[in-house]
């Protein structure tokens, strides 16, 4: 049986000229970049050249990056360091409702600290409205945290306006924009952004697990999560995981090497597989369809629950999910969903499909029969 991976907002196969960048550091270059004999230098060389890459792609200087264990520690270091860091400032933070779980969870739990957080609404297509974000901005607010893309439906935020007006409104707030799902598909540019931090991921586009950076402005100054030695500028002290470095700038530099290309692709394949939808399979709505990212498409399927066909389209080699990995075991209705003004049993019919370059249109077209003949069987069964 033939493999579609279509899940690919939840991590993404790992390129072979990837692993193997990965096994040589592993088994050749191993040394901890902190020694000073010859295999730390060379260890300390493929961190340098790592950063390089990562910085270079998104136009910032290779002495603000920061490696992380991933996009969830970049997020907590982030939104935990920032607003610790600045209380004496202000005790007002502000986020959207939207939010990855990393993010909306760190918000919690510095509520529980007694910092006041505003989470903003959305609109049906999953968009922040600029005027909201300025206006939640208030004279003791030190933080405010947006995604640039929503891992489940793909709304674009328009985090470039956004930036513009909170600054303009108060220019000591920090802005902290989680681009993992958009780091290497879609132009991530701090600087225009007006962000003073911006996470990112290296699952997401053809790296290992377990690796990640943040992007710290010159400047600006965070309470670290962890304490010990000296690593990363004493921000994120702990040996360096420099097999998942080394990955991720390999995956960071193909990605980014053909991103105009891939967005084409993605896009491609995107609209052939929504188009075949709504034209072969009847009441399927796309959630999200404001300014969407290429590599995500969301949409329900009235009257049939979407883990139903997550598990029927599985029995036949075709791997999607209901929405983000990270939510997936809890029985509670999509927030984003929830935020965008769906219904509960909408939410419940919902799936999310993601690409990467990997997939092909025959992977769509043979998907598209697949679901055709699937929720029509489901239907059937359950109008006895």
């Amino acid at each position: 049986m033939r493999e579609i991976y279509l899940d690919n907002s939840a991590t993404t196969k790992v390129l072979p000229e990837v692993a193997g960048v990965i096994q040589d550091v592993l088994t050749k270059e191993y040394g901890n970049p902190s020694s000073l004999h010859r295999m730390g230098v060379a260890a300390e060389r493929v961190k340098t050249e790592a950063r390089r890459i990562i910085a270079g792609g998104c136009g910032v200087k290779e002495s603000e990056i920061y490696f992380t264990s991933g996009g969830t520690e970049a997020n907590n270091l982030a939104i935990k360091g920032a607003a610790r860091r600045n209380r004496r400032r202000g005790n007002h933070l502000v986020t959207s409702k939207i939010e990855h779980p990393s993010v909306l969870y760190a918000f919690r739990a510095l509520e529980d600290e007694g910092f006041s957080v505003t989470y903003l609404d959305v609109n049906q297509a999953g968009q922040v409205s600029p005027e909201d974000a300025a206006a939640a901005v208030g004279a003791d607010t030190i933080l405010m945290s947006l995604m640039h893309v929503n891992n489940e439906v793909g709304a674009i935020q328009p985090v470039e306006e956004i930036g513009r007006r909170i600054k303009e409104k108060n220019g000591d707030v920090l802005y902290h924009v989680d681009a993992v799902q958009s780091f290497g598909k879609l132009p991530v540019r701090p600087s225009a952004w007006h962000a003073d931090l911006v996470s990112f991921s290296a699952h997401k586009i053809h790296g290992p697990k377990g690796a990640g950076a943040l992007w710290c402005r010159s400047g600006v100054h965070l309470e670290p999560l962890l304490h010990g030695g000296g690593q990363e500028e004493g921000l994120r002290p702990g040996t360096e995981n420099m097999a998942g470095i080394a990955g991720f700038a390999a995956a960071a530099r193909l990605a980014l090497k053909s991103r105009e290309k891939n967005f084409e692709h993605l896009q491609s394949l995107k609209s052939r597989l929504l188009a075949g939808l709504e034209e072969n399979i009847s009441e399927v709505t796309h959630n999200g369809s404001g300014g969407d990212a290429p590599h995500i498409l969301n949409v329900t399927v009235a009257g049939i629950k979407g883990e139903v066909l997550v598990h029927a389209l599985e029995e036949q080699g075709v791997y999607i999910s209901t929405g983000s990995a990270c939510h997936s075991h809890r029985p509670d209705p999509s927030h984003v969903l929830l935020a965008m003004g769906l219904k509960e049993e909408e939410i419940g019919a919902s799936l999310r499909f993601s690409f990467s370059s990997l997939n092909t249109e025959t992977d769509i077209d043979q998907t598209l029969e697949i679901l055709e003949q699937t929720v029509e069987s489901i239907r059937l069964m359950t109008r006895r």
